[in-house]
């Protein structure tokens, strides 16, 4: 009897080690051959799935933001706005190994997105999904101007994730400019 392959499992599979590539390396090491020997395959195993390594970095980097919004979506928004905003923003930071991983990875796809128009595409959608969900939340809860607060929430955790991947020893700095970003914000929104 043949052997059932399920493909969606084995891109996630490639994917995900591309990402701990992507992570580790960069991007400038992210090759078919590469990525098979992280994941464990053969270099025709990966392009059976992935016939170019654009393909490899659209599915990557849409595993990426499947990753960040669903533990977005583990977060208890019936809490206090503040409260609630905190955590959601503590999500997307590199505060331990996966997330650093994460968005390192991220990061590497945002600089390539500059001159791959899929992975643009998937980056903007990736954003907007973000934004949508966040907005509509904000406003259920009373926020004034949920879409205005969902972009200053955004940018928030897009500068503290940046600054906190090149300068990990200053997290706790940090961290406490994002209590003084969100004191100014509530007050203001909400």
């Amino acid at each position: 009897m043949p052997k059932i392959v399920d493909r969606q499992e084995q891109r996630r599979q490639i994917g995900a080690a591309l990402l701990r590539l992507a992570a580790e390396q960069g991007l400038d090491q992210v090759s078919v051959r590469t990525v098979a020997a992280a994941s464990g395959r053969s270099a025709g195993a990966v392009q059976k799935y992935f016939p170019t390594k654009e393909d490899l970095l659209v599915l990557a980097a849409e595993l990426a933001g499947e990753r960040i919004e669903e533990r977005m979506a583990l977060v208890d928004t019936d809490l206090p706005l503040r409260q609630a905003l905190r955590e959601l923003i503590l999500t997307t930071l590199p505060l331990d190994e996966e997330r650093r991983a994460e968005a390192t990875a991220q990061l590497a796809f945002a600089v390539h997105a500059a001159h791959h128009p899929r992975l643009a595409a998937i980056r903007r959608q990736v954003d907007h999904d973000i934004r949508q969900a966040l907005a509509a939340w904000l406003e259920t809860v009373a926020c004034p101007e949920p879409a205005a607060t969902a972009d200053a929430v955004i940018a928030l955790s897009d500068g503290l994730a940046l600054r906190m991947l090149y300068a990990p020893e200053e997290h706790a700095p940090l961290l406490a400019a994002l209590d003084r970003a969100l004191d100014a914000l509530t007050s203001v929104g909400g």
